[in-house]
């Protein structure tokens, strides 16, 4: 059965019906939603009300809050093909007693002069299929009144998938490798089909339509885009990634078939994008707009009056915490110096950035804006460094034996970094004195919370709770790294081709939506044997660990 409904309310009306009606209604269903499937329009809007009456006809109770719900025609289109494969599953009908033709994908594929990867993306487009018992053996079948109805309303598709499959999926990779190759060698479009028809034997138009139709199909990855549609958001950020990441811009400007220019343009314009979310709020003060003020504020850390005598650490200490010896106390002096330097710095990149055009940014103008944020990072951690063991201090004191104690220094030190923010150094006070009144303050609002929201939800089950705890690390940090190693996955799986990325999202379960698949469930939804599915699973894994080692990327494959 499938998972990805569009719909919840389609996917319970699959369920209630499989699970309650008749095997001989069952089929009456499958024939409905199949003519309701030829009545939809993609651009319309459906109840489900309609839908329920189409395909049962029965409507469902007013009451039901599903009845009332709407649908867009292409998500409709897109359950009804799901429901019509799910219902048929559930009846077990023989191929051979259904009273008309049933073509497997292997015979369509060979009909049409097509491949099975085509045969599976005409079924996303309209090709209702159906689970018929084959010899014994469930598999996806199509009824010849299914297959013409299809060719009728998509003909000029159907033809064009037939010249174009001419070529194996070997001889058609073999052909974007050449082109790439050649076009990251700076050879024009002509050139690379003239070079390439030579090579393999085949027309230069051939060769022309094969990258063409590759490129229309890949956007995001073609080897000629085209310069007449504009750059999408996802392309500018990979493009920035990649100038981020060293490449020249010379090979930007032939990736993506634009001038220097507009490289620079698209660059710049999410480097001012980034520039304009910086955190640059600062404490202001007079000094800061006086002659001299990048002497006064800048200048080296001062040194101690006497030499800071190093803490000594206590015995059996977690890593965490016995690193916190590590870092030495600042004096006053010092600490004044690394805040009065900290809010200069957001001073100056603020003034640098209220300059800025968005329109016409300068290059320059980022480049110092960028620089002296780095500054401002750099400073912010030697502050918060200096400060962790004050947060420790005042947990211990918090502590209690139900709760985490590392849960409760992680949040003193969120506490600690919005004080850091907040701090005015020119009244005199010093950081610390500050900065525990803000943790207390913190502390005294989230401990009672947290113990009703415990006593709200008390059970009997104490102990099997306390066997069980939770041990979370920073919740910002884990998401960060989450995030990043999901942009690393995404990059590496654009290595693949179509098929190989259903195969390696579908098995590992990489959309969000849906748990991963037995090769039986993927090879069912790509119509091929699960023992093919295992081949071409190896076959990725294979492609996406050199990926992974070209692009530095430790994973566990």
């Amino acid at each position: 059965m499938h998972r990805h409904y569009q719909s919840d309310a389609i996917r319970r009306l699959r369920d209630q019906q499989v699970r309650y009606a008749p095997r001989a209604k069952r089929l009456q269903q499958v024939e409905a939603a199949e003519h309701l499937i030829a009545d939809t329009v993609a651009d319309k809007t459906y109840t489900y009300e309609y839908v329920c009456y189409r395909v049962t006809g029965y409507r469902p109770d007013a009451n039901n809050e599903d009845a009332k719900q709407q649908m867009q025609g292409e998500d409709l289109l897109h359950d009804l093909r799901l429901l019509v494969e799910d219902l048929s599953d559930s009846i077990d009908l023989d191929a051979e007693a259904v009273g008309e033709q049933v073509l497997t994908v292997e015979q369509l594929a060979r009909q049409f002069n097509v491949s099975t990867k085509t045969i599976s993306r005409w079924r996303e487009l309209g090709l209702v299929s159906r689970r018929f018992v084959f010899d014994g053996r469930k598999r996806v079948g199509f009824l010849r009144s299914s297959v013409d109805r299809f060719v009728k309303n998509n003909g000029k598709r159907v033809s064009r998938g037939a010249r174009f499959s001419q070529l194996t999926d070997e001889q058609r990779n073999e052909i974007i490798a050449g082109a790439r190759r050649l076009a990251s060698g700076g050879a024009c479009q002509s050139e690379i089909s003239r070079r390439l028809a030579e090579r393999s034997g085949r027309s230069v138009e051939t060769i022309r339509s094969t990258i063409r139709q590759f490129d229309k199909e890949n956007p995001q990855m073609a080897i000629f885009p085209s310069a007449k549609l504009p750059i999408t958001p996802a392309q500018k950020q990979r493009l920035f990634q990649q100038y981020r990441r060293g490449m020249p811009i010379e090979k930007l400007m032939k990736q993506y078939g634009r001038t220097k220019t507009t490289i620079y343009r698209v660059i710049n314009e999410i480097r001012v994008a980034e520039v304009m979310e910086l955190p640059l709020d600062f404490i202001p003060n007079p000094r800061f707009s006086r002659k001299g003020a990048d002497n006064a504020c800048l200048g080296e850390m001062p040194e101690a009056d006497k030499p800071t005598r190093k803490a000594k650490m206590p015995s059996g200490l977690p890593p965490y915490l016995a690193a916190l010896y590590e870092m030495p106390l600042l004096t006053r002096e010092q600490e004044a110096h690394l805040f009065r330097k900290y809010n200069y710095l957001k001073f100056k990149a603020s003034k640098l950035r209220d300059s800025l055009d968005p329109a016409n940014p300068k290059a320059t103008l980022l480049d110092d804006i960028e620089a002296l944020y780095d500054r401002i990072v750099t400073t912010k951690n030697e502050i918060a460094r200096a400060n962790l063991r004050l947060v420790v201090s005042i947990a211990k004191r918090h502590v209690t034996p139900d709760q985490n104690f590392f849960e409760l220094v992680s949040d003193g030190n969120m506490s600690l970094l919005r004080a850091i923010e907040k701090f005015d150094f020119a009244r005199g006070n010093k950081f610390s004195t500050y900065a525990t009144w803000a943790i207390m303050k913190n502390f005294a609002r989230t401990i009672p919370s947290e113990f009703k929201h415990r006593d709200r939800f008390r059970t009997s089950h104490d102990e099997l709770f306390a066997a069980t705890e939770e041990s979370r690390a920073n919740p910002m940090l884990a998401e960060s790294v989450q995030s990043h190693r999901e942009q690393q996955i995404e990059r590496i799986l654009r290595r693949l081709d179509e098929r190989e990325q259903k195969i390696i999202i579908g098995r590992f379960g990489l959309d969000h939506s849906q748990e991963p698949q037995t090769l039986k469930e993927v090879g069912a939804e790509l119509g091929v044997t699960k023992e093919r599915i295992r081949q071409i699973e190896l076959r990725a894994l294979s492609k996406l660990r050199q990926a992974a080692k070209e692009e530095k990327i430790a994973l566990d494959l």
